[in-house]
Parts: C-alpha cells; sequence; structure tokens
C-alpha cells in the first residue's frame, strides 16, 4: 500500500511488526509528528531510546526528521511492536522519496519486517507447545 501523491511528494505507506500496524502519511513541512491524531512523538514513545530508535531511519540516511511533517496511525500490538512497525514505515517511506538511499537502508536492517508472531493454541495442550502433566496411573 505506497503511494505518492501530488506535486508536494506526499508518502502513504505502511509498516508492521508482530499484530502491530503503523499507517504513516509523510509530506514535506516543518517537523510536525504526530501520533493517532493527537500525540506527539515524545509523549506516545517518552523512552529516549525509544525515541533514538523511532528516528533511526533519518540518521541512517543522513536526512533531518525535521523537513517532514509525518501523521501515524498505529494499531494493535504492544508499544514496542508499535514501534516496529513505525520504524518500518519511516523506512519504507524514506526510500520511496530517494532510491539511492535503499542501500543505507538495507544494510541497518531496516527494510526487513520482524515475522515473529505469537503461535496458535492447539486444542488438547494448555498453551501452543505446553502439555498437562503426564500421569502414568
Amino acid at each position: 500500500m505506497a503511494k505518492i501523491l501530488g506535486k508536494d511528494k506526499t508518502v502513504w505507506i505502511s509498516g508492521r511488526r508482530k499484530t502491530a500496524v503503523a499507517r504513516i502519511k509523510m509530506a514535506p513541512g516543518f517537523g510536525q509528528f504526530i501520533i493517532n491524531g493527537e500525540h506527539r512523538m515524545e509523549e506516545y514513545f517518552p523512552a529516549t531510546l525509544d525515541q533514538s530508535r523511532l528516528l533511526q531511519p533519518f540518521k541512517v540516511t543522513g536526512r533531518d526528521h525535521k523537513g517532514y511533517d509525518i501523521s501515524v496511525k498505529v494499531v494493535g500490538g504492544g508499544k514496542k511492536s508499535q514501534l516496529g512497525a513505525v520504524v518500518l514505515g519511516l523506512a519504507k517511506a524514506i526510500e520511496l522519496t530517494d532510491a539511492n538511499l535503499r542501500p543505507l537502508l538495507k544494510d541497518a536492517g531496516l527494510l526487513t519486517r520482524d515475522p515473529r508472531m505469537k503461535e496458535r493454541k492447539k486444542y488438547g495442550l494448555k498453551r501452543a507447545r505446553k502439555a498437562p502433566q503426564f500421569s502414568k496411573r
């Protein structure tokens, strides 16, 4: 679901991790970073480590995130999964704006989706693989 709209180079793209899905709108602007319509980046991800991970695609490519207005709608999963989904979406959006940056993003591992998901529970078991204790008698 990648689109570039109009002359202003607005990019619409999504990123995923586990069950979290992030839909990102990135347009040239003045550095607004809004998550879920009302939260700033510092409010939604208050840990400085999370904030630096969030801006990693910009640091790797040598771009300034203040040159873009970024709007993110993220649902599902936990905070870390949501963070991973947003980072993947931002990396894909930066790649769409300039294809020459793909090798930098690829070498940093930012264009790879983390495929790990929770395994489903099977009948007769307590969880996905944990079985009830065996009793001989």
